[in-house]
């Protein structure tokens, strides 16, 4: 695991969307093709708002969709398709884009998926870490066992508090309580990972995640066993790694 640290998110982004697209690049070359994994939140808009202007020959890059909210529509505010259209996919011309439906029938979706994705090789995946430690919206305990590519899953009131904190929805009891989630081991499976976690809020997370124990209860704890992860912090996602290394 290689840590990057940065003394502002808007270096962190640029550099996680720089390495992103040399390994997209490199998988181009090497095959004529390329697969890649987009997450959504606050912690990505640095990196997104870089990658979309890389020199990325995006007609042979596949895009697969990380979570979504069951039960909101595409118009809503916090639909994380909304959210990869606007400023993603309606601004580079990609091969495919595989969203995840929010209001299709979940367990139906998660198949259809699930047979999508184990047709790729996924070149790169950008993810994040929630501030409860979640890895997409695996939240604690993560299913680290299972191999079905996505799950349907409950969101815990941490995690749905983040989304409230974030400003994606006006209540708490607006927040929905189950998600679609690409799962812990179909994320493992990527080539490279590129985690990127700003803010003072993850601190706490991104020490458990990165210096303690591997386990189910800090599910993006699992990124240590991955030997391709590249983590991406600004000096404030970092506090607690900084202090206790001097």
């Amino acid at each position: 695991m290689e840590i990057n640290l940065f003394e502002h998110k808007a270096a962190m982004g640029e550099a996680a969307a720089r390495q992103g697209a040399s390994l997209i690049n490199a998988s181009l070359g090497e095959k004529g093709s390329a697969c890649i994994i987009l997450a959504t939140g606050a912690s990505q808009f640095e990196m997104l708002g870089e990658l979309v202007k890389a020199p990325v020959d995006w007609s042979r890059v596949t895009v697969f969709h990380l979570d979504e909210y069951i039960g909101i529509p595409v118009t809503h505010p916090a639909s994380f398709r909304k959210y990869l259209k606007e400023r993603f996919a309606d601004l580079v011309p990609v091969r495919t884009f595989h969203y995840i439906d929010g209001e299709a029938d979940p367990e139906a979706e998660c198949l259809r998926l699930g047979e999508e994705i184990r047709k790729h090789e996924v070149d790169v995946a950008y993810v994040g870490i929630g501030e409860n430690g979640h890895l997409a919206f695996n939240d604690p305990p993560a299913d680290f066992e299972t191999e079905e590519p996505y799950l349907v899953v409950e969101l815990d009131r941490q995690c749905r508090e983040q989304q409230l904190g974030e400003g994606w929805f006006p209540s708490l009891e607006a927040v929905p309580g189950r998600a679609i989630s690409m799962s812990v081991r179909q994320i493992l499976k990527s080539r490279t990972i590129l985690c990127t976690v700003p803010d003072a809020r993850k601190a706490r997370a991104v020490h458990l995640a990165l210096e303690g124990a591997v386990v189910p209860e800090v599910p993006a704890s699992i990124l240590q066993t991955h030997p391709h992860t590249k983590i991406y912090l600004d000096r404030e996602s970092a506090a607690l790694l900084l202090s206790e290394r001097g």
